[in-house]
């Protein structure tokens, strides 16, 4: 018998599902995330974890782990080197098709057919399959991009919260609920952003989805400006060819009452998930471009 291993390695959390030929799930695994900034070794420490749980979970003794075809979608695909590095790595599996979150995420939404989404959880990224093209627009990583995502809506929480504690704004509720956080002190948000990253800032997103909904003065533009930059993403991939659209992340269903009546006219409930996607990745083996699925 031959297995199927899909993984989505994010910048969150990485997730591993096993299923057998005919599709029946026989173990899921789950470990802390994958993310590429923080170094390969990390990356691929979070991937092994994932994996080797949703194999145990299947009871698949070790000599059985060679009948595994595995299908990996990892965030930051696109840095330079994780691709190489991670062919380079030694899996004990039959085959390995590698691809960016995004890729598998789409593939999952669409069964494999042509289509078009943008994730926005803790990043965001628009990725669409056209064909033989492959159109990704935004994703180049937080702080520089990720446009509307968990960590950006985080990121300016956190900088008007700074602007209200010296009085160059008004203070609001989402702007004391942050101070709070720091026990109102500057010198405890600066220290904890030597060391935050774009999961850290992602954190405070639920809170200013919160706030936004109750029209607080600050949190309300601030998820305004996300959503009309998350629809940019939806409206270039359509204008670029693809059919569908499907709004997938952490922070979809939150964001999309805040889209415009025109974007969310022309979206579509995905059909699966990323790990679908990445069972379809390992079943095809690879996409029909360049795996990073990147300019």
């Amino acid at each position: 018998m031959t297995y199927y291993l899909g993984v989505d390695a994010g910048g969150s959390h990485t997730r591993a599902r096993l299923t057998a030929e005919d599709g029946r799930i026989l173990g899921s695994g789950e470990s802390g995330p994958a993310n590429t900034r923080m170094g390969l070794d990390a990356a691929v420490e979070a991937i092994n974890s994932a994996w080797a749980g949703a194999i145990s979970k299947a009871g698949l003794k070790p000599e059985e782990v060679s009948k595994v075809r595995a299908g990996i979608g990892i965030a930051g695909l696109n840095r330079k080197g994780v691709l190489q590095g991670l062919r380079e790595r030694q899996f004990p599996f039959a085959s390995l098709a590698i691809a960016s979150d995004a890729a598998i995420a789409c593939l999952g939404a669409h069964g494999g057919e042509d289509g078009g989404i943008v994730i926005v959880g803790t990043g965001s990224v628009g990725f669409a399959r056209v064909g033989e093209e492959v159109v990704v627009v935004g994703g180049y990583g937080f702080p520089i991009s990720d446009e509307g995502s968990g960590a950006d809506l985080g990121l300016r929480a956190v900088r008007a919260s700074l602007w209200a504690r010296d009085g160059r704004i008004a203070q609001t509720s989402l702007t004391r609920d942050v101070l709070d956080h720091f026990a109102g002190s500057a010198g405890e948000i600066v220290a904890w952003m030597d060391r935050a990253g774009a999961t850290e800032y992602a954190t405070f997103a639920p809170l200013v989805m919160d706030h936004a909904n109750r029209g607080d003065a600050v949190a309300e533009p601030i998820v305004q400006e996300g959503a009309h930059r998350i629809d940019r993403l939806i409206r270039v991939l359509l204008e670029r060819g693809a059919p569908h659209c499907c709004l997938m992340g952490g922070l979809a269903s939150r964001l999309q009452d805040w889209l415009a009546a025109g974007v969310r006219r022309r979206l579509r409930e995905p059909q699966g998930d990323a790990l679908d996607g990445a069972i379809l990745l390992a079943e095809m083996r690879g996409l029909p471009a360049a795996p990073a699925g990147h300019h």
